[in-house]
């Protein structure tokens, strides 16, 4: 943890963008001390930074820190964890990783109310030519990837900006399960939706680097099966100082 927060948040983020990319991962056990509004303000506003889709700027973050409401949120967060924590939990019996990341998630559900601060990003209802954007019609995949779109190039700049401040987050929908009863939980007007949760708060463990697959193992060329760079990773494909 930073020794002045306050200093951090009034200070630009240095870390370089391809370090941050690296090390990022979802921090779900967090300490309760508290997090500096003005630095929650500089990620939100870097945040915004993001590109929007037809500059519709409807995108809106709530800040919760209210012991009260945060219990509203942590009781529809553990319905959703009950039901679907038994059924991972089951599928993964065998898989040591996947438990010890649904440990992660249990420690963060038992612990809801003393996370310092809830962001929760919300998509305003406007009119856009044919479409309402901000509400979730129940069209087709394409109407989804408008309506989220809008949305998620600024929730990661946000996880960005985070993890460059040193802070932890994860990006979670269990809460969601019920827009209704997350929108009456939070206050939220009917045109405003909630479409992700993200706890907030400084890390009770380290950063490090994450595991994936290499990239040409997930990258297909001119169509998909044609994989000529499976088992490479980026360097190997592309020495840098070639």
């Amino acid at each position: 943890m930073p020794d002045s927060k306050t200093n951090l948040s009034m200070r630009p983020l240095s870390m370089p963008i391809e370090e941050a990319m690296r090390t990022q991962r979802s921090i779900r056990r967090l300490l309760p001390d508290p997090v500096d509004d003005a630095l929650l303000l500089h990620l939100i506003e870097l945040a915004f930074q993001a590109p929007v889709g037809g500059n519709r700027q409807n995108l809106e973050f709530l800040i919760v820190r209210e012991r009260a409401v945060k219990a509203r949120m942590a009781r529809l967060n553990r319905v959703a964890w009950g039901s679907y924590g038994r059924i991972w939990r089951l599928f993964a019996r065998n898989d040591p990783k996947t438990l010890r990341t649904m440990d992660a998630v249990s420690w963060a559900a038992d612990h809801y109310e003393e996370i310092p601060a809830l962001v929760i990003p919300c998509l305003r209802w406007t009119s856009y030519g044919p479409i309402v954007s901000g509400v979730r019609l129940p069209f087709p995949d394409f109407y989804a990837a408008i309506y989220y779109g809008s949305a998620f190039p600024a929730i990661q700049n946000f996880l960005l900006a985070a993890r460059a401040a040193g802070l932890g987050a994860s990006l979670t929908v269990m809460p969601l399960w019920s827009t209704l009863l997350a929108r009456r939980a939070l206050g939220l007007p009917p045109w405003t939706s909630p479409i992700a949760v993200i706890p907030v708060g400084w890390p009770r463990g380290r950063y490090g680097p994450t595991t994936r697959k290499p990239v040409g193992d997930v990258v297909h060329v001119d169509r998909y099966g044609n994989r000529p760079y499976q088992g490479h990773d980026a360097e190997e494909t592309h020495p840098r100082n070639a």
